[in-house]
């Protein structure tokens, strides 16, 4: 699939996600490219329908796109409850696990998820797996001691690599923490996994979200489909 047709799936996939958020809700935004599109529609639909919410972001290249098309964007802090919350995925298997945080947003994002009453991703079908793993798992640390836990996480097998930005220093979150992504190509226990990583000392938050998501939202070249999680 080719960079065209797969921003188009991701399109239709947030277009479709956009029609989940009515006037009054207090709307969780979440972060990347599918989720660009989504921002996209919302703006379109504030301009030519009056559509009026409030915005929580998961990150700040999020709020500088809302607040461009006049959408108001409050801190998580200053809502008493998220209606909803769309966000993209970087994996989600069948069992509704998904790995969150290619774009380095994983602990803003599982703090907005954790406060919202309905979580739904929005995908392209790519991003669809049997088991999660084959994308490289983001783990947000400190950089106070970052050397020491990317050795016990090679200790453990679990190849981890710095991640670096073009320049060759080491890209920063929004907390300015570091993200360290562990190269595991299966993770076959995502809930011991997930464990061993937050009680990890230094480790912030890992993209491992578990039986968090309500629905997955798929672009698909027939048309947006909509999974559904039975389990919660």
């Amino acid at each position: 699939m080719d960079k065209a047709q797969q921003d188009a799936l991701k399109k239709a996939a947030g277009i479709e996600a956009a029609k989940l958020i009515d006037n009054g809700m207090i709307a969780g935004l979440g972060t990347g490219s599918t989720v660009r599109f989504l921002v996209d529609e919302l703006g379109r639909r504030v301009k030519e329908e009056g559509l009026e919410f409030t915005g929580v972001t998961t990150s700040r290249r999020t709020q500088e796109q809302a607040e461009g098309y006049g959408i108001r964007i409050v801190n998580i802090d200053d809502v008493d409850h998220i209606d909803v919350t769309i966000d993209g995925a970087d994996e989600v298997d069948k069992n509704f696990n998904g790995i969150k945080g290619g774009g380095a947003a994983l602990l803003w994002e599982k703090i907005v998820a954790t406060n919202s009453n309905k979580i739904v991703w929005i995908v392209d079908e790519s991003k669809v797996v049997d088991t999660i793993g084959k994308f490289p798992l983001p783990v947000e640390v400190i950089p106070f001691g970052a050397g020491q836990v990317v050795r016990r996480f090679e200790a453990k097998g679990y190849k981890p690599v710095l991640r670096l930005d073009a320049d060759g220093k080491p890209v920063r979150t929004d907390e300015n923490n570091y993200v360290v992504d562990l190269h595991l190509e299966r993770i076959e226990h995502p809930e011991d996994l997930a464990e061993d990583l937050i009680t990890t000392v230094g480790v912030v938050e890992h993209g491992l979200f578990l039986n968090m998501v309500d629905q997955v939202i798929v672009g698909d070249p027939n048309g947006p489909r909509v999974l559904t999680n039975a389990n919660k």
